[in-house]
């Protein structure tokens, strides 16, 4: 059988069959889901105009500790537009204060290789950037009422995220395993004596982190599922896109099976690979989940993907209805009315703690080193912070208008292509680790 082939020896590999915990759903039914419905259709969404240009501040300073990341920002200066190319909706004040550092040329020449590589390509067309004056004067149109940090930071800048894709660098600081560190042990409800598993930075001892995972409530352990499955795949974009070797100038990326054992392998990770490839498979589930759950605020008339161009507006909402026509197909959803379903006093304490960590991930990934990373981290936490944002808000979306711009619930275009291409980047994930499969039972 098609499906049977999978599971021998690479899916031993991976280790991973089966159902989830936490939810009754299996892997295969996912994977099969996901390579024929989704997988094509999320990827052709990425690609319209209105999903492909994200708005990013990547200068933000690490609020947690000072940059000493060799490749902070400060020394992998990414040259932003020249003045003369932005849109001038967006030059806004004091624009241009940054200088160039002066610095210490050895960690310069350090710097430059992961520089060029993990630099944030931001040319834009000037096309695109008069539709972007016209988008924004569209979207405060709108009655959005809630303004992210962000956006009208006069640091902020469209990027074009196709041409940015996702991939692994060669940037290895200490400070990567510091950020992961930094959100695991003081976003994850975790007391200090117990310490996550194979975590390079912590000393041998204290509760064994399963018994104190498993003592936790519902809520509690999906949070710690969400950051665990969104770490796995990021893990699984940089391994499939890996820079192999650099001839001749010319970098070629591709699928890296060492990488992909080193940090998912079953006996390498000390069983630690197939828990977090599970956690992908269950974040995946999440936000799928509200995808499902989010399509009535999308399929009222007064919605539109507005870029200026009416007709690829209606192509663009055309095939994102029908990726909600999938997501709702699916059989098998996370049924979050489990979560937060106690009394009401407790389920909005326990929903602004959720917020607050969550709040507090996004601003870890300030510190990231390199800008591409940055910029990915970025997204795929206000992807999935908007996730939960549709899931607490069921009741909110039911009750909407239909023909007017809605109090209750609202998304603004950042969270919209956020959500899209987080989803997008999930769903390349589990298409990555199908590949990585058949991969390591060619190498077996």
């Amino acid at each position: 059988p098609r499906r049977g082939e999978s599971r021998g020896g690479a899916g031993a590999a991976a280790g991973l069959t089966g159902v989830l915990d936490d939810c009754l759903c299996d892997i295969e039914s996912i994977d099969d889901f996901n390579t024929f419905k989704i997988f094509p259709k999320i990827q052709k969404l990425q690609e319209r105009d209105y999903f492909r240009y994200y708005k990013v501040n990547l200068k933000r300073p690490c609020p947690f500790w000072a940059d000493d990341g060799h490749c902070s920002i400060k020394d992998c200066h990414v040259e932003p537009c020249p003045e003369s190319k932005v849109p001038v909706g967006i030059k806004a004040g004091s624009s241009n204060k940054y200088s160039k550092a002066a610095n210490n040329s050895k960690e310069l020449e350090d710097c430059e290789q992961a520089n060029k590589l993990g630099a944030v390509n931001s040319t834009l067309s000037n096309q695109s950037k008069e539709a972007f004056i016209d988008w924004a004067r569209y979207d405060d149109s709108q009655d959005h009422f809630c303004e992210l940090d962000d956006e009208r930071s006069p640091d902020a800048q469209y990027v074009d995220l196709l041409l940015n894709p996702e991939r692994y660098t060669g940037y290895k600081g200490p400070s990567a395993w510091r950020v992961w560190n930094s959100i695991y042990e003081e976003n994850c409800f975790k007391p200090r004596s117990v310490y996550r598993p194979l975590n390079p930075l912590a000393p041998s001892r204290g509760e064994s982190f399963y018994t104190w995972l498993e003592g936790l409530c519902l809520e509690k352990r999906v949070f710690y599922k969400l950051i665990s499955g969104l770490h796995a795949s990021i893990n699984l974009h940089l391994c499939a896109n890996y820079l192999l070797e650099e001839t001749w100038g010319k970098p070629r990326w591709g699928p890296n099976v060492k990488e992909f054992t080193r940090r998912f392998d079953p006996i390498e990770t000390k069983g630690e690979g197939p828990r977090r490839l599970k956690n992908l498979y269950f974040l995946y589930l999440i936000e799928l989940r509200a995808l499902s759950k989010v399509a009535p605020y999308f399929e009222r008339s007064v919605v539109d993907l507005y870029t200026g161009n009416g007709h690829e507006d209606a192509e663009s909402k055309a095939l994102l209805l029908d990726i909600f026509r999938d997501t709702k197909s699916f059989r098998m959803h996370f049924d979050e009315k489990s979560m937060f379903a106690g009394d009401k006093k407790g389920a909005k304490s326990l929903k602004e703690e959720f917020r607050l960590h969550f709040k507090n991930i996004s601003r870890i990934m300030d510190c990231v080193g390199c800008d591409k990373c940055r910029l990915w981290g970025k997204l795929q936490t206000q992807g999935l912070g908007t996730a939960l944002k549709i899931l607490f808000s069921e009741k909110e979306i039911q009750s909407l208008p239909e023909n007017s711009p809605s109090k209750g619930f609202q998304l603004t275009r950042q969270e919209i292509v956020a959500l899209i291409n987080a989803f997008g980047r999930l769903s390349t994930s589990i298409k990555e680790l199908q590949n990585f499969k058949v991969l390591l039972q060619q190498t077996r």
